[in-house]
């Protein structure tokens, strides 16, 4: 057995350069709840295409510069501080050219960390070797070793996929930090069996004129929304179908002929989709929607006919309204109702309300929602659960950039002469007449933009980089449509550049009752002087949900709006006198594409991808993202001087014990030290195994979420070559997308039990 003896030595290495990994195709964001119609039939599965691991897979062989065979074992980690430093073990074999036999040993690794979450990518910077033990080597021969480890694995194969060190996080230590003062209010909560659309105004319509047309247009929802000055008539455009009321409340009715004005619309950006849905297509007025409109942010229950209830297999009796893309559970049949909207759960005995706020209170049985579950996504709003805790970890790592103090500051705009109110409970005041976030502090200014901080002497500028940011900006409450600033902070601050840090709150996910939501829960008014209008980003009123494969929180479309479900769909722009409509119409996931997260004051919607929305349209001028190390090129078998890397499976499953030993677990679940393997892994003489019960504990621990690691590590890649756009199962609803059977308490995928009405 190779216990006789213990080396210890320590080995720095060199930081790690860029990690090499191309962007890979962007989530799609899952749909709200579209018109009711039937399912269509489904094809026939084509033959599944395994797609490769983030991380290039586990184990790994090198060849040393010295010729000699090196075989590294997926590590195995210990602890991941604040998600910044991790402290891992891996077992390691190693082979000298021309030996018979190969050493069998350990290393403990520490290092800082840097994370991609798009690409679900870990990398180790500043990497160090700090134990070692391989027991028939002599301490000259052992650091020769650890030498030649830490010179034969490329710098951008420091890598390891995200999923599998959640999976060994030990999640009863997570303690959230939520945000003080989050609101969760219900929201008015429209339901409906029957097609339907919810039209939110932000408010009383704000009615913009259309040049040399008796049309208005409102700019204060992202609907097509106009009113005819001659008839004082209202038109909505529900994709290519045209609906007309006298009342803004209805009834709505199928619109027939359009007045001329439609057909007199300006050619150009603005009103694109609008004339190419006229005149608008006939249907019956058995086809024509439900039509609800509110003035405050809403959210919308459309139920495809009569709710199908599918029992929740180990959740009994807990079942699951299955004719919706919302979600709702209930507690049997006839029992509570729960819906979750924004990460926030909300409780009525009837799908018609009142709705009562109860995330602190769901019951027990909602822990039990299998991960194979459709929508197990839930499983993240669920208070104690390891999902919810691994929400908050994701929400917690911030995104990072360097930025060049010669950046040059976006435009900044005023309606008029700039106009500032105090921020109540602190001693700054903050810019109300333009679409910038601008704080005064004393006599000095500063604007956040993109996750970078300016300054100012004078509210109109000139605008330059900087690194000292006042403390009291940070005291801005989450009551003031500034507080997402509060979590743009300065990190490193050198002569030339500055490094800055935006947590994912400032994107709109905050951490409340021990769950990671979507908004504040509070109303921000919109600013709104003669007719120029500047929203704030709502917490509700476009069905958002969370996507574990993002950590980020998914928008509505469709019956939500045709513009982003995002309630806000127009910008004003007062020096050039004119509005932008649908192109920009932004979300959590951007407009008509996908991002991880929402920035309100980038206005670049359109343009946006998976996550590039904080500091992605900076381009390359000036800022260097911190995870471009993921984005650079595809993951690939490497040839870098004399050391080459394959991914092994033939050298076992292998783990390194704490106690400096190697050990192997058999098909019966018994463990044992691993004694003189050759270089493919055969010749191995497992003997019986004298561990202490502590030892053989953290084996298993280490066995088990080395396998749900690499299930989700599969399941992500999964999620990611289908673009996780597919319904019912996809990745954006479901921890389990392949219905696998791996997890230790699985069994197979659940077919939602009996079906109750």
């Amino acid at each position: 057995m190779l216990i006789s003896s213990s080396v210890k030595v320590r080995v720095a290495v060199v930081a790690i350069a860029a990690m090499s990994w191309s962007s890979l195709a962007p989530l799609v964001a899952a749909q709200a709840p579209t018109a009711a119609k039937p399912a269509a039939a489904k094809p026939a599965a084509a033959a599944a295409v395994t797609p490769p691991p983030a991380d290039g897979g586990w184990p790994r062989a090198y060849t040393t510069a010295s010729g000699a065979a090196l075989v590294i074992h997926q590590p195995q980690v210990s602890s991941w501080t604040d998600q910044k430093r991790v402290v891992a073990f891996a077992a390691v074999s190693y082979m000298p050219k021309g030996a018979a036999k190969a050493s069998l040993g350990t290393i403990k690794l520490e290092s800082d960390t840097k994370v991609a979450l798009d690409q679900r990518l870990v990398s180790f910077s500043e990497l160090a070797i700090t134990e070692s033990n391989f027991p028939t080597l002599s301490r000259e021969e052992v650091k020769a070793v650890v030498s030649e480890i830490a010179a034969s694995v490329p710098l951008d194969e420091r890598v390891i996929a995200l999923d599998r060190v959640l999976a060994s996080l030990d999640t009863s230590k997570i303690i959230p930090k939520n945000v003080d003062g989050v609101k969760a209010d219900p929201p008015p909560i429209f339901f409906s069996k029957t097609p339907a659309v919810l039209v939110n105004i932000d408010g009383e319509p704000v009615w913009s004129p259309i040049p040399q047309n008796d049309l208005t247009s409102a700019v204060n929802t992202n609907w097509d929304l106009f009113q005819h000055g001659p008839t004082k008539t209202y038109y909505l455009r529900n994709e290519t179908v045209w609906l007309t009321a006298t009342d803004l409340k209805g009834p709505w009715t199928l619109a027939g002929k359009l007045p001329e004005s439609f057909a007199k619309l300006p050619n150009d950006e603005n009103w694109k989709d609008v004339k190419a849905s006229l005149p608008g297509r006939t249907i019956s007025a058995s086809q024509v929607p439900k039509v609800f409109v509110s003035l405050q942010p809403a959210e919308m229950i459309l139920l495809r006919g009569e709710p199908t209830y599918l029992a929740v297999q180990g959740a009994n009796p807990l079942v699951w309204v299955s004719n919706t893309d919302s979600d709702i559970f209930r507690m049997g049949a006839t029992g509570p109702i729960y819906f979750l909207v924004a990460g926030r759960w909300f409780a009525a005995s009837d799908f018609s309300g009142p709705w009562t706020f109860a995330t602190p209170d769901m019951p027990e049985v909602f822990k039990h929602i299998p991960l194979e579950h459709e929508r197990s996504r839930v499983l993240a709003s669920v208070p104690g659960t390891r999902q919810a805790a691994e929400a908050i970890v994701l929400a917690s790592i911030p995104q990072t950039a360097r930025v060049s103090k010669t950046l040059q500051a976006p435009e900044v705009v005023y309606n008029g002469a700039p106009e500032l109110q105090p921020i109540e409970k602190t001693t700054v005041q903050r810019a109300v007449n333009t679409d910038k976030d601008i704080i005064k502090v004393g006599d000095l200014y500063y604007m956040c933009f993109q996750g970078v901080w300016f300054m100012s002497k004078a509210a109109t500028g000139p605008w330059q980089v900087t690194g000292d940011v006042p403390k009291q900006i940070y005291e801005i409450p989450v009551s003031s449509p500034s507080h997402s600033v509060t979590y743009v902070t300065v990190e490193d601050d050198d002569s030339d550049e500055i490094l800055f840090a935006t947590a994912l709150a400032a994107t709109g996910v905050m951490v409340a009752w021990g769950c990671a939501v979507w908004g504040t829960g509070y109303y921000y008014p919109p600013y709104m002087y003669g007719g120029i209008y500047y929203p704030h980003y709502p917490t509700y009123g476009f069905g958002a949900s969370y996507n574990p494969w993002t950590g980020a929180y998914t928008r509505g479309a469709v019956a939500y709006g045709p513009y982003g479900g995002a309630g806000v769909a127009q910008r004003y722009n007062p020096r050039t006198g004119t509005y932008s409509r649908g192109a920009v119409a932004y979300g959590p996931y951007g407009a008509r594409g996908a991002a991880s997260a929402y920035n309100p004051r980038t206005n670049t919607g359109a343009a946006t991808r998976q996550g590039s929305s904080v500091y992605g349209s900076w381009g390359k001028t000036g800022v260097a993202r911190g995870d471009d190390w993921a984005t650079t090129s595809r993951y690939t078998s490497n040839v870098t001087g004399n050391t080459t890397r394959v991914t092994r499976t033939s050298e076992g499953d292998v783990y390194a014990g704490r106690d400096g030993n190697v050990y192997k677990k058999d098909g019966n679940g018994s463990w044992s030290t691993v004694d003189r393997p050759t270089q493919n892994g055969s010749g191995a003489r497992p003997t019986t195994s004298s561990m202490d019960s502590a030892t053989r504990d953290q084996l298993n621990r280490d066995s088990a979420a080395r396998a749900e690691g690499a299930q989700r590590t599969r399941d992500s890649a999964q999620v990611q070559s289908s673009g996780g756009s597919r319904s019912g199962t996809s990745g954006t609803s479901s921890y389990r997308p392949s219905g696998s059977t791996s997890r230790p308490s699985g069994g197979a995928r659940p077919s939602g039990g009996g079906r109750r009405r």
